[in-house]
């Protein structure tokens, strides 16, 4: 795929003007999702059998790593329909007549897709389990019943993908294709989080809500409808590239701030000094370090599980360090909304919150290094070398 990395940066650039008060309201977005909107963004990875560009997960990582330079909320509920084209592009999943008008739809206004997965009594997917929430079946199609946790975008959505299990003799388990706006559908407002504010990941009721027959993805039998892990390390790993962005916007408010700092006791900037070079450097190196570890693993590792975990932990942490070490060095003023760097702060909080938590994607990597002991394996390495495992009795 092409794109003008110049219109990408505009973009961006609109993003970051109306980032301060949409994070200071906490209201949905529409200035920085209209300019994604316009931009052709949000349909870059639609398929090219579809007529969309064929954008990959690499390029859906490098348009959410701009985009999160300027506004990471925006970048966040983006990513949600940018990674449901890709998936539609892959697996071809969706009745063809339903995504063929869905895209005519996003000619006219921004096409807003998200997964509704989370429950207050699951929790988590990514910790297993299925849906409470209910699928009936009606004369006309199906209706739905549920409650609904961590919602992102939930008022700007045109559809939310709703999963849930069928109330059929045989209960399925499926994704169920909502459009916002219907009778039954309640967001409750509810988001009050730290950082990332102008996601607006409500919960949402949904109270005997219907809708047409052929709204349904992937119904399948629920022995295989919980969710893999592993399966779905590229895409919390593109996932991470948002919060490269964040990162990335937060080491250039570090660099403006110690250009244009001058104390009178110094009488040139603060840039000059030894202390803010070596912090410069720290901060580069966790940051250029985390875009490399995310763009190679994505390039070389899509197959790999575990090397796209491994890289998505390691880059996160690396980023939420970089930020911390910036607001550190600068003090009291890094504190300071007029900055910025305050806000970078806390929406780089959420870096690995997403699902599968560090704990749960750390678990993975545990269990994988004993399976590869227990069968004689040699640790993973980029440079691999034939040599046994040396075992002590």
């Amino acid at each position: 795929m092409t794109y003008d990395t110049r219109a990408l940066n505009a973009t961006a650039q609109i993003l970051a003007e109306a980032a301060p008060d949409a994070d200071r309201t906490g209201a949905f977005p529409w200035v920085g999702i209209r300019a994604v909107h316009e931009s052709g963004l949000l349909e870059s990875t639609v398929a090219t059998r579809h007529g969309g560009k064929g954008g990959t997960l690499y390029d859906a990582a490098t348009i959410l790593a701009a985009l999160g330079r300027g506004d990471p909320s925006v970048a966040l509920i983006s990513a949600m329909t940018i990674f449901n084209h890709l998936g539609q592009a892959g697996k071809n999943h969706w009745p063809e007549e339903l995504y063929t008008r869905l895209l005519a739809e996003g000619k006219q206004r921004p096409l807003l897709l998200n997964a509704a997965r989370v429950e207050p009594e699951l929790g988590s997917p990514a910790r297993g389990g299925l849906p409470v929430t209910r699928a009936r079946r009606t004369a006309n199609g199906w209706s739905i019943t549920g409650a609904k946790r961590f919602v992102t975008g939930a008022h700007g959505l045109t559809h939310f993908l709703v999963w849930a299990h069928t109330d059929e003799p045989s209960s399925r388990v499926g994704t169920f294709v909502v459009p916002n706006g219907l009778p039954g559908i309640s967001v409750i407002e509810n988001w009050n989080s730290l950082g990332m504010r102008a996601t607006g990941s409500h919960d949402v009721e949904y109270t005997e809500v219907e809708i047409p027959a052929e709204n349904v993805l992937e119904l399948v039998d629920p022995s295989v409808a919980q969710q893999d892990n592993r399966a779905h390390a590229s895409i919390t790993l593109a996932l991470t590239a948002i919060y490269l962005g964040v990162a990335e916007a937060a080491q250039e408010a570090f660099i403006r701030f110690a250009h244009e700092r001058v104390p009178a006791n110094l009488g040139y900037p603060i840039a000059r000094t030894e202390r803010f070079v070596t912090l410069s450097g720290e901060i580069d190196l966790l940051v250029s370090g985390a875009r490399q570890i995310i763009f190679d693993a994505l390039k070389a590792g899509i197959g790999d599980a575990e090397r796209l975990i491994r890289a998505r932990l390691i880059a996160g942490r690396q980023l939420r360090e970089a930020v911390q070490i910036a607001v550190r060095g600068i003090g009291n003023p890094g504190l300071n909304t007029d900055l910025g760097l305050e806000r970078h702060f806390r929406d780089i909080q959420s870096v690995l919150v997403h699902a599968p938590q560090e704990d749960t994607s750390i678990s993975i990597l545990g269990r994988a290094a004993f399976d590869r002991w227990n069968r004689g394996e040699a640790a993973p390495s980029s440079h691999s070398i034939d040599l046994p495992i040396l075992r002590t009795a």
